[in-house]
């Protein structure tokens, strides 16, 4: 991380947090809350959670507790995670009843801005995840994308690139959020324009492991498909084909394959015809 891009969330933190300061954390402003009373972040930009690091982290906290508390602020029905989910779930998983919290008292807005931009701090998530972070900025609390790039010490076309990451379809997004394409792949795609190509190329991009400069070239070529075409018959296979069509009046496939076995395909076109063709094969069904 930049200093830039840190002092410039920093700013956004210490900005929310700013009365923090001048109510000292003391043991008093700490309190146990049962986690049946707690509900995660609506606006939680986190959408996957490591399950390793989870239980690395609920065994820890069986051992040693939570040292450091959430912030929560009170909801309908008890309260809202502010910042803190991960200890939250680590703790569910430790089957502990109670969590430290401190209550904060804060707006719809605020609670959004704070986990979105602590979460961002953290730089673990996805550019999927990252991207919708962004968008929630813009879209709940109104912020042009100048804004958000002010707000968060980043440049517009930073906070931009990431935002268009959510016009790629959804077996591409997968893709990136797995890991599997880079969000350089990822913004080379978006070129293809038809959702269908993109998935294609996508598919194709981390088979054959496709750098952003084939994806390139690729983008003003029509991608070919290669279709897999039958072996030719030999002419015995071919002669007997005909000879059986002949013989049953009716469409017949005949099969060969390496190791000496195949198979015939006879069709019929109804139960009167199938009849007939078993009386031809001297076949009789009682």
């Amino acid at each position: 991380m930049t200093d830039k891009k840190r002092s410039g969330l920093g700013r956004g933190i210490d900005a929310i947090f700013s009365d923090f300061e001048k109510d000292e954390i003391t043991s008093e402003n700490v309190v146990e809350i049962s986690l049946e009373d707690i509900r995660p972040n609506p606006y939680q930009p986190r959408k996957t959670f490591d399950q390793e690091a989870l239980d690395d982290l609920a065994q820890s906290i069986k051992e040693n507790g939570v040292f450091q508390p959430i912030v929560v602020r009170k909801s309908v029905n008890g309260f809202q995670i502010v910042v803190g989910e991960r200890r939250f779930r680590a703790s569910k998983i430790a089957q502990r009843s109670t969590i430290p919290a401190i209550i904060r008292q804060l707006d719809e807005s605020q609670m959004m801005e704070i986990g979105v931009l602590e979460n961002l701090q953290r730089e673990d998530l996805n550019p999927i995840e990252e991207a919708q972070a962004y968008q929630t900025l813009i879209e709940k609390l109104h912020l042009t994308q100048e804004q958000v790039s002010e707000r968060l010490g980043k440049s517009r076309p930073y906070i931009a690139n990431y935002l268009r990451l959510l016009s790629l379809p959804e077996q591409t997004k997968q893709l990136l959020i797995n890991g599997d394409l880079t969000m350089a792949q990822a913004r080379t795609l978006l070129t293809f324009k038809d959702p269908k190509k993109i998935d294609q190329v996508a598919k194709l991009a981390v088979e054959q492991g496709l750098t952003v400069r084939q994806l390139e070239s690729m983008a003003t070529q029509p991608v070919k498909i290669v279709k897999k075409t039958a072996p030719a018959k030999s002419s015995f296979i071919t002669e007997t084909e005909e000879q059986l069509v002949n013989k049953f009046g009716t469409s017949v496939k005949v099969t060969d394959s390496k190791n000496g076995k195949g198979k015939i395909q006879i069709d019929f076109a109804s139960t009167k015809d199938l009849n007939r063709i078993l009386e031809l094969l001297n076949i009789s069904i009682d």
